[in-house]
């Protein structure tokens, strides 16, 4: 009898043996003990939470409770609260305390925009909980800049949810196609059928200024992501096709191997908004929310100087016609006059108490010309003294752009009220006004030969007028699979 059972405990144990090694081959994963999670990365992790919600009051400049965060030495050195992380002890770690509302003040601010999400908060108390490790080149290296190179840029959808805003626009050297600035890309439009002819990817998400010199060929735009990063590059306008797809030639603006890229002249932690080339090309300038201007020898790419003249965003530039002043125009109130050659200010232009988003220079290289959110186109001498000699007012909002024709005695124009107007820069009378946009035009670009002038509006469409009759010649939604019959 007991061999009997023990037999049949045999036989249950040898069955129970080969269910647990059918369910094994069916499903290993299941059979294998659970590995520990990965441990988190601080520069893929944690920094771009930092990023997003701390930077801007934790930077080198505001320094908000003496706290620095834009580096990793500075994050552990913490502020007034002394350490901000104790490895390994998030209960004890004021960065955990303040963004998880344990203590007060909570962080982020409300008035910045609120609390972090219960996920970001989880992932900065494990990875304290982990042991606050980092895994970056150096404690002191800037973390914007080390997430910057780790990031890149979307591929340009193949068809927009929606137009993109224009910010910029140019004519080719041959005035037959226009560039305008698209979602992460230039768009180019052939103007005799109206149709997308060249798509060229960038890693702006947005081009402020666009600006070909004088070889027709090379093609040099300062943009960026707002709040993220701007940048100035060079792009060869003329390069192969990655693609052609559908009659529209696809370039690769963003890796230097597609021979589209030239070169990037610089990046910065906020965007490029304004770019000038001078007559003879051979200098570029840009400025942006950095408040810097920087300019550029393009014989070699080499940066000439860098000017620090203004105390707010610099929103557009202006080489005088012989090339020895450059004018700038600022969110800090005034236009300025800077001396490249002594490399020192000339004057400044304070009349406008407002914004001044635009600025030229008469073609006599004698007067200087701004505008802005005081709704006037200001004339004033580029002499020290910056005196005031008229206005010209008849804009309903603010004024974007002032540019002076290539050929003719005319200023024109661009408006928040939705028009573009020519001018008499001579008594500030207004010719005409081109009206017919239903929204806020913010870039406007004078064909070569002086015959049309193209304008940009925050809703995506461009129109193209006569600038002898101000007649319409053609407009069009400029987004890929979302234009207007041409006109």
């Amino acid at each position: 009898m007991r061999g009997v059972r023990l037999c049949i405990w045999c036989s249950v144990l040898a069955t129970i043996l080969v269910w647990l090694l059918v369910l094994k081959l069916l499903n290993p994963a299941a059979a294998q003990p659970a590995k520990p999670n990965k441990p988190l990365s601080f520069l893929n992790d944690v920094a771009p939470i930092l990023k997003e919600n701390c930077f801007a009051c934790h930077d080198p400049k505001v320094r908000k409770g003496r706290l620095d965060m834009t580096t990793f030495e500075g994050l552990l050195t913490g502020g007034d609260r002394g350490p901000s992380v104790v490895a390994g002890k998030p209960d004890e770690s004021p960065l955990y305390l303040l963004i998880s509302g344990q203590k007060e003040p909570h962080m982020p601010p409300k008035e910045t925009g609120g609390s972090l999400t219960k996920e970001q908060i989880a992932i900065i108390e494990r990875w304290i909980r982990e042991g606050a490790k980092f895994d970056g080149p150096s404690p002191k290296a800037n973390l914007l800049v080390e997430l910057r190179k780790r990031w890149n840029p979307p591929m340009p959808p193949a068809q927009y949810r929606f137009p993109a805003v224009i910010r910029a626009l140019t004519f080719t050297p041959d005035g037959k196609q226009l560039v305008v600035g698209g979602y992460f890309e230039l768009l180019v439009w052939d103007l005799e059928s109206g149709q997308l002819v060249k798509r060229i990817r960038t890693r702006a998400e947005r081009a402020n200024g666009l600006a070909f010199l004088p070889d027709g060929k090379t093609l040099v735009v300062a943009g960026g992501r707002p709040g993220q990063e701007g940048d100035v590059r060079v792009y060869n306008f003329a390069a192969s096709p990655t693609r052609q797809d559908a009659g529209i030639a696809f370039l690769d603006g963003v890796e230097a191997k597609a021979g589209v890229l030239v070169r990037e002249l610089v990046q910065t932690d906020d965007e490029i908004l304004a770019l000038a080339v001078s007559k003879d090309g051979k200098r570029i300038a840009a400025g942006g929310c950095d408040r810097l201007i920087r300019v550029w020898e393009t014989d070699k790419w080499t940066l000439e100087q860098t000017i620090e003249n203004h105390a707010d965003w610099v929103l557009d530039l202006c080489f005088s016609p012989d090339g020895k002043y450059l004018l700038s125009a600022s969110r800090d109130k005034t236009a300025k006059v800077w001396d490249l050659a002594a490399k020192e200010p000339l004057a400044t232009f304070p009349g406008h108490q407002e914004y001044v988003s635009g600025v030229t220079v008469h073609p006599n290289g004698k007067i200087g010309i701004s505008c802005g959110r005081d709704r006037q186109i200001r004339f004033w001498n580029l002499a020290s003294d910056a005196k005031q000699i008229r206005t010209a007012g008849g804009h309903a909002d603010f004024v974007e752009k002032v540019r002076f024709h290539p050929n003719k005695p005319l200023l024109i124009s661009c408006s928040v009220d939705k028009t573009v107007r020519i001018w008499n820069p001579d008594n500030g009378a207004q010719i005409r006004a081109l009206e017919g946009h239903t929204d806020a035009v913010f870039a406007m670009a004078i064909s070569p030969d002086g015959s049309r002038v193209a304008s940009g509006a925050w809703n995506g469409e461009v129109r193209i007028w006569n600038v002898d009759d101000g007649k319409l010649i053609k407009n069009f939604i400029a987004s890929p699979l979302a234009t207007t019959a041409s006109k």
